[in-house]
């Protein structure tokens, strides 16, 4: 499973003109199911990025988490995280999760998210989406495993 968290000020998801997707302060996850990944993987990832401690304190510390600030999260599946990349200059894919699997992975992540207390929303699976956002910091965050 990878993952890259954006910590934003606002982000949004269009899919054909409308808004399927919106939060204010919060955090965006960009979440891509790899083959052989499993739920634990997705546990996991659900709770680090529910604890994971990149806001600021009063101090202009990194030190709270986004349910520490009362942010949301936005969740995008983007299974162009798993290209290679390094032969040719046409990226392949082929280490993604299958759709089936993909689609069942991400919405398995994205109710973990909810179980961990925290305002969700989402994209929508294998759309052809446009994402906005205003980076705050900018802090992003790669994660894999």
């Amino acid at each position: 499973m990878r993952a890259v968290v954006q910590r934003v000020k606002e982000a949004a998801v269009h899919v054909e003109s409308e808004i399927v997707g919106k939060i204010e302060q919060g955090l965006l996850v960009l979440i891509c199911a790899e083959e052989g990944d499993e739920d634990s993987q997705a546990d996991y990832f659900a709770r680090k990025i529910a604890a994971m401690r990149i806001f600021s304190d009063e101090n202009g510390k990194m030190n709270k988490s986004v349910k520490d600030i009362n942010g949301s999260i936005l969740v995008v599946s983007q299974f162009t995280l798993a290209a290679d990349w390094k032969k040719g200059n046409r990226p392949g894919f082929s280490k993604a999760a299958s759709p089936e699997e993909g689609r069942r992975l991400y919405e398995y992540f994205v109710q973990r998210i909810k179980e961990e207390g925290l305002p969700v929303q989402t994209g929508q699976f294998a759309a052809d989406m446009q994402v906005s956002l205003v980076n705050d910091g900018p802090i992003t965050i790669p994660m894999e495993g």
